[in-house]
């Protein structure tokens, strides 16, 4: 295995690049009444995957990481949606959009498999932040309330009582 540094070492990042590279080269035949329809939509959906990858990758938590390859994900649902209207309508033959579902279906596998790591780190996370020992845990009686305020000004935020149990990353 590899040594993942950044989003751009990432085999589903490249193969999404390598997806959109094929639909821009698809979609230069369209007609012309299709740039702002069928060929924006289709290469939109493409340059989402990639970028959404990249964007969840460089976020600091892997919550969010995974909610930008769930829209990856949705992305990419969407891009095979136009391949298919694009067949139906004759603007790319039958090669053309198996070898575009091909290469989608690749990217959509490991897609697949990176939500589902980073499903599975989310709940590891949520497991060992639950199993703290209740030695570590400040008692109730230990807890004191935030004063409430003399005036009836709003609390500044260093007044507001900390959450208990929740990390930062999640």
């Amino acid at each position: 295995m590899t040594n993942i540094i950044t989003y751009r070492d990432l085999d589903v990042w490249t193969a999404g690049m390598d997806l959109v590279e094929r639909c821009y080269r698809s979609t230069s035949s369209f007609p012309s009444e299709e740039l702002y329809g069928l060929t924006n939509q289709l290469r939109r959906a493409a340059i989402s995957i990639p970028s959404n990858v990249a964007e969840g990758n460089c976020r600091r938590s892997t919550k969010a990481y995974t909610n930008h390859v769930s829209i990856a994900l949705g992305s990419h649902g969407e891009l095979e949606t136009c391949v298919e209207v694009a067949f139906r309508l004759g603007y790319v033959d039958a090669a053309e959009r198996a070898a575009l579902i091909d290469l989608s279906d690749r990217v959509g596998q490991m897609l697949n498999g990176l939500f589902r790591s980073l499903k599975a780190k989310l709940a590891a996370q949520k497991r060992a932040s639950s199993s703290e020992s209740p030695a570590s845990r400040p008692s109730p009686e230990s807890r004191v309330p935030s004063p409430e305020p003399r005036s009836p000004e709003p609390r500044v935020p260093s007044q507001f009582p900390k959450r208990c149990g929740r990390s930062a990353t999640t």
